[in-house]
This record gives C-alpha cells, structure tokens and sequence, in this order.
C-alpha cells in the first residue's frame, strides 16, 4: 500500500533514531499491530471460559481442541497435525501447526501455550496464552515468514509438562529439529482491579548452561520490543514450570511471557474472566504479535508482479561471505535504510543508502552468522537474507 511521500520525513528521522535505539518503531510491525482487535481477543477468552474445565479425560478438554483446530482451519492453515499421547486411560493430544519459511525452512520458532486447565475453566492459566497464540497465528497468516514457525498448543501442562515431554522425547530428539527459539506463553491474565502494567520476560537460568547467554539475549530483545509496541512496563526473571522447560533441559534456547500480578486464581473455579484483566491481555497481545513478526524475520508477502521483483533485485549486498566489510548497492532510485542483526535478533548496525549508489559497511564484530533486511521509502521491509562472517 502505498502511503503519502510526506512519510519520507517521518522514515528519515526514524533511520537516525535506530542508530541511537535498537528498536525503534517498525512502520511494518505497528501496522500489524494496530490491526489486531481487543473485541476478537475478548471473545476468544469468553469462549474458553464457556468451554468449561478441561482436565484430562473430560469431554471439555477434547471440545477445547476441536474448537482450536477449527480456529486454525478458518484462518487457512492446512498442516494441522494432533500429536496423540495417552495419559492413564485417556487418549490426549497437543495441537501443532506448521507453515514453511521463505529462506530457512529448516529452522524452527515454536510459539506455544497450554489449553488443559486444573479444578477450573482456567481462562488466565491458560486461556489467556492460548487465546494470544491464536490471534498470533491468524495475524501471522497473511505474512511470509524468513523462519519456518509451528504453533503448539500442549496439553496436560497441568499433570506435570506431559505434552511438552512427550513432544520433545518422541518428535524433537528423534529429528533433530533445528529450532531457533522457543517462545511460550503462560498465565498472561493478569488480576482484576490491579494494576497491570508490567510483564515479565522469562530467560533460562538452569544447568545445562550452553543454552543461558542465548536465552538472556532474546529474553532482552523480548522486553526491548515489547515497550515500543505496548503500554507495558517490563521484569526480567527466570524461566521455570511451563512448557519450554522440556526444551531448555535439551539445550534449547527459549524466552516467554508470564504475569507480573500473579494471581490467585489459578488452579481453581475462580480462573474466570472476571477475575482477571483482558485489557492487560491485549497489551502482551500486541507485544507477542511484535515480538514474532521481529523473531521469525515475517514480513508481507511478495507478490509475483515483475516490476515489483525487479525493484528487489536492484538493492545488491556483496560479498557473502565475507570478512570485515559489505558492499551495498541501491539502485533503486529512492533511499533505502539497511539493518544487520546478529544470530539473537539484536541490531548490530543500521546505514541509510541514498538511491544509485554504492556504500561500504564494516562489521567489526565477531565471525558468525548475521541477517539483514531491506526497507524501502515508505518503510516496508523489501528484503532480507542470511551473511556469513568469516
């Protein structure tokens, strides 16, 4: 879509402010985010609420999972798997959901949260987190994605992470899946007539300790996208007693979002929505949806229109790999602001490139692997790829 050339100003001044401030606003990822809508959050709680306690072995627990599967059927998705278990003499399932990334499709960002409840309808733990991954994924859905990304909703979190086990012991393990992070969601609700206004962002902090600077590393990045795009304040704490914990203990890097308030409530008949604050829900609503698109490098999808991919094309990044500079060439005709990020998404170096002509950038960090991205005038995200430092 195009917007008003008055906008260039606008996307000047926030190319130097992003040299000052990691994240600065994003055009493309608060676009999206003023897309979602507190009425459709608000209903998917309401519904959860209605759906009764789901413990293993009830009729609501299955309804629940139905009514998920559905959701993602409506928005489009087709590979919907049930990941099926058994639980004493019951037949349970996790929900997993899957859509191919652009340029790593063999990299994974798991974004999750649990839908069985205990002695309640558990519309904060863990309504709330399921409600926020399905309007995730329905956002998500009308973008491309640079990763590859599946939705996993577990079940039987409450009996002890049993989902979450049973998936990485018989899927994870066994294939070697390459994940990038795991991003969870549990007990977001907050507690009615408080003040909710902060949210913690959860980083591993447990042996085994391979996994810890990564964890802190997107866990800061987590808390650093989160304040442009909500109204929350952030708390860095340590993760423990929710679904990432299978990943973690296997070397997995994993971040997430817990309550600041932590209610009462949970675990009892008075998980309702009445005790707890949907518009709190909202905001880390808005901060997840920020927090994914930055993650999985999502970006709109490209049309096939040759003009279009002609215009991609004329912005040209060279060597890869390479060893202590880049060459950029922008001939497209119009300024384009280019940003490399480091492995854990956090912002190394951002240059502004006048339109035809060509400019050297000096990475002096460490070898590895860095990621770009592209955005044009009107500040869209163009492009983006995969540099090698050697």
């Amino acid at each position: 879509m195009l917007k008003k050339l008055s906008f260039l100003f606008l996307i000047l001044l926030s190319v130097v402010n992003s040299q000052l401030n990691a994240q600065a606003i994003d055009p493309f990822i608060q676009e999206k985010v003023d897309q979602l809508s507190y009425d459709t959050l608000y209903s998917r709680l309401q519904t959860f609420e209605n759906l009764g306690i789901k413990q293993v072995g009830t009729q609501s627990l299955e309804n629940t999972a139905n009514w998920i599967i559905d959701l993602y059927e409506q928005f489009g998705y087709t590979d919907i798997e049930t990941d099926t278990f058994s639980v004493g003499a019951n037949d349970v399932y996790n929900i997993i959901v899957s859509r191919t990334g652009t340029l790593y499709p063999d990299t994974w960002i798991i974004i999750d949260a649990h839908y069985d409840t205990y002695f309640g309808p558990g519309v904060n733990d863990n309504g709330s987190g399921t409600a926020i991954v399905l309007e995730m994924a329905r956002m998500l859905k009308e973008m491309e994605s640079a990763y590859s990304i599946k939705f996993i909703h577990f079940t039987a979190e409450e009996l002890g992470l049993l989902g979450s086990y049973h998936y990485v012991e018989n899927t994870v393990l066994p294939q070697n899946m390459d994940i990038r992070l795991v991003f969870n969601i549990d007990e977001v609700g907050g507690v009615a007539g408080e003040v909710n206004n902060t949210i913690t962002c959860e980083r591993d902090e447990w042996a085994p300790p391979g996994n810890n600077s990564a964890s802190a590393a997107f866990t800061d990045t987590l808390a650093n996208v989160t304040e442009p795009y909500s109204d929350l304040l952030t708390n860095i704490s340590y993760a423990y007693g929710s679904d990432y914990v299978p990943f973690m203990n296997e070397g997995y890097v994993v971040t997430g979002f817990y309550e600041y308030n932590e209610s009462p409530y949970p675990h009892s008949i008075n998980d309702s929505l009445s005790n707890m604050d949907p518009v709190y829900v909202f905001e880390i609503t808005k901060a997840s949806l920020a927090a994914a698109i930055y993650f999985t490098g999502a970006q709109e999808i490209i049309s096939n229109d040759p003009d279009l991919l002609n215009e991609i094309n004329k912005v040209i990044i060279y060597p890869n790999p390479f060893c202590d500079f880049l060459n950029i060439e922008n001939k497209t005709g119009k300024p384009i602001q280019l940003s490399i990020y480091n492995s854990y998404s956090q912002l190394v170096n951002t240059l502004f490139i006048k339109e035809n002509s060509i400019n050297k950038l000096t990475i002096s960090q460490t070898p590895g692997v860095y990621y770009y991205q592209v955005v044009d005038h009107f500040g869209m995200i163009t492009k983006s790829g995969k540099l090698l430092k050697q």
